[in-house]
């Protein structure tokens, strides 16, 4: 008989078993490819999620940052209440305000409490005395009824110690702190111009720009005397520019308690309007740290989730 070409038994079981073991081999290698896959898809997870928390634990140092900062900003703006009672850091004001006894004629309001010493105002109502050898004579003789209100102008910026929310920091040879914007009331400048209209001056700046060549102030070189109304046409002008926005002019009564008096008699009526524009400032700045502080939490939060 011819040979058959089918397999025999052994032929079958031999060709099972090669097929077998090839199989095992495949799923084996797929069980140890996916086992590697499973552990690398493990590890990326890992690697998220840490530098997730690290990102976080950055993000909540920066925002506890911005908080503390706000904070002390908050706790600055009530220390600032200390400049309800305090002197400037000029040429002849004291360290700290305190009784002074006896202070000289026009500049006796402020006896109770003053910045000032009873040498310095003496010296205030002294023509070309030595606290800034200032002539007010530049232009001939100065007129009693002007010049009581630069005695008193003297007064109030050497004496008060009320002026702390318009103290600003400058950069002078003869002090390091100034006045600015303080609201004087209409009254002071009115009758401080209308007492003045008459006299006559050849600058409307009296900070700077004098000639000082021979220890005074005189009229600078190309300058010429002119009435005072000439020179400033208004309060207003006069209040503002004469000693460079020390004074910032209203329309404010004495009676309304928001406008500083440069002379008064009895109580200093300048520390509740001083004490009144802290107060504003602060509830101004206390608001607004207070948003910003709700900013940063509700950013922050946003960040977190």
């Amino acid at each position: 008989m011819p040979k058959s070409n089918q397999p025999n038994e052994k032929q079958r079981v031999s060709t099972n078993q090669r097929q077998s073991r090839a199989g095992h081999a495949i799923i084996t290698q797929e069980k140890k490819t996916t086992g590697a896959k499973g552990r690398l898809t493990t590890e990326e997870e890992r690697q998220t999620n840490l530098h997730f928390k690290t990102e976080s634990s950055r993000n909540l140092t920066r925002a506890m940052q911005v908080v503390l900062a706000l904070l002390f900003a908050l706790s600055t703006g009530v220390l600032s209440l200390d400049k309800l009672n305090m002197c400037m850091d000029a040429k002849h004001h004291k360290v700290e305000p305190g009784p002074e006894g006896k202070l000289y004629q026009q500049c006796t309001p402020w006896s109770d409490n003053a910045c000032c010493t009873a040498n310095t105002t003496e010296e205030a109502h002294n023509d070309n005395s030595y606290l800034y050898n200032f002539n007010w004579n530049h232009c001939g003789a100065m007129t009693t009824e002007c010049k009581k209100h630069f005695i008193q102008d003297t007064c109030f910026y050497e004496c008060s110690p009320h002026l702390g929310p318009w103290i600003q920091q400058v950069d002078q040879s003869w002090r390091k702190e100034r006045i600015l914007n303080v609201p004087l009331c209409q009254e002071d400048c009115h009758t401080w111009w209308e007492d003045c209209k008459n006299d006559f001056t050849c600058k409307n700046n009296w900070h700077s720009g004098w000639n000082w060549t021979s220890g005074t102030n005189k009229c600078p070189s190309g300058s010429k005397c002119q009435k005072w109304t000439d020179v400033f046409p208004t309060p207003k002008s006069m209040c503002e520019e004469i000693w460079s926005k020390s004074y910032l002019y209203t329309t404010l009564s004495k009676t309304s308690g928001r406008c500083m008096q440069m002379w008064f008699t009895g109580p200093n009526p300048n520390k509740k309007v001083a004490e009144y524009y802290l107060n504003n400032a602060w509830r101004q700045q206390s608001f607004s740290l207070t948003s910003l502080v709700r900013l940063v939490i509700t950013s922050f939060s946003v960040m977190m989730y």
